[in-house]
């Protein structure tokens, strides 16, 4: 069973809505960092000297690599990422992952209906 990660930097007024979209499409965990800053190719204006930039969060969901597809294409309407200053999302592959021996007894029923 092969793995991607799907890493996702988003404004933290969508966070909550994207794990649970993540979740619901069929990641089974999610891990989050949170307060994170960043800024895209346009900055973001400043007021005064102090930034008006926004808190960014990480999002990371491990997912077996035939669900990944699906899941990206759910949080991309969730976190409204078409949009302007609301957050990326992009894939890696997993060379190797421990410690996930629940996830994928939970995930073979999943991949073989897929397959």
């Amino acid at each position: 069973m092969k793995f991607k990660l799907i890493v996702v930097l988003t404004v933290e007024k969508f966070t909550g809505d994207l794990i649970t979209a993540g979740r619901e499409a069929g990641a089974t965990g999610v891990t989050v960092v949170s307060h994170g800053s960043g800024e895209g190719i346009e900055p973001l204006k400043s007021f005064l000297g102090a930034s008006l930039a926004n808190r960014t969060d990480l999002i990371l969901f491990l997912v077996e690599e035939h669900m990944c597809r699906s899941i990206m294409d759910t949080l991309v309407v969730v976190g409204q990422m078409k949009d302007k200053h609301t957050g990326i999302a992009f894939q890696l592959d997993v060379e190797d992952a421990v410690g996930i021996s629940r996830q994928i007894s939970e995930l073979v029923p999943l991949i073989d209906e897929k397959i």
